[in-house]
């Protein structure tokens, strides 16, 4: 009887483990679900802002400028609604595309925006009253992941300055060296008869989505306004990461 006992006890003993080591496993998996979903989540909800923010912004400094002086100078304004109208329609199509890939598993993916196209960024922001003056140096090599995130800061940066600041300056600088990538933007701030109206820090959840970009790469972000007046952008890479 005694042995039947131990031979029992053992095996309940044994099962006993390996249910509750099963049940530990299934938790990890869950948690481990769960951390995925929330960072695709997150990931989703930057790619949308970006998207969103920047075009908006586009369209709303646009449409103030037709309103401003329709009456006075109808062909400036018929410049402004064009903006307007190309800016709807590539902003429709990039969220087309994304909703796209969400909806459909294998749906097909646009190109990823990389350095090549910070040229564009200029263009537009110049469209909002907005001079950029670009300088990209030494790029070569980097990782699609990596352009993406300095295309997303540098998106978000100048869509700050034409939301807050137009019509304005602004200096765009994306070096990378052994060490480090350097991403800054500055720009001079609006004109003096819209300052007293400009408060606070801009950029909101765009400037929490920079903060994550930089952090997904263990770099650096700071922000804030030059004490000569306007604002700075200041990012910082690790070029080990970024390869």
């Amino acid at each position: 009887a005694g042995l039947v006992l131990l031979v029992i006890g053992g095996a309940w003993g044994m099962g006993f483990t390996v249910r509750a080591r099963r049940a530990e496993a299934a938790r990890e998996q869950r948690r481990r679900s769960e951390r995925a979903l929330d960072e695709e989540r997150l990931r989703i909800a930057r790619e949308l802002h970006d998207i969103v923010s920047h075009n908006l912004s586009l369209i709303a400094v646009k449409a103030g400028v037709a309103g401003h002086v329709a009456e006075a100078d109808p062909r400036e304004a018929r410049a402004a609604l064009k903006v307007i109208e190309e800016t709807s329609r590539s902003a429709l199509a990039e969220m087309r595309r994304t909703l796209g890939v969400l909806r459909t598993e294998g749906a097909p993916l646009g190109p990823v925006p990389g350095l090549d196209r910070l040229d564009l960024l200029a263009e537009e922001a110049h469209r909002a009253g907005v001079d950029v003056d670009l300088t990209v140096h030494a790029v070569e090599g980097l990782a699609q992941g990596a352009q993406l995130t300095i295309y997303r800061i540098v998106q978000e940066a100048i869509t700050n300055v034409v939301r807050h600041a137009a019509p304005t300056r602004c200096q765009v600088t994306v070096e990378v060296d052994t060490r480090e990538v350097r991403i800054d933007i500055m720009d001079e701030g609006p004109p003096s008869a819209l300052r007293q109206s400009v408060h606070g820090l801009p950029g909101g959840h765009g400037l929490l989505g920079m903060r994550e970009r930089a952090m997904m790469y263990g770099g650096s972000f700071e922000a804030g306004p030059r004490p000569e007046g306007g604002f700075a952008v200041s990012v910082r890479l690790p070029a080990e990461g970024t390869q």
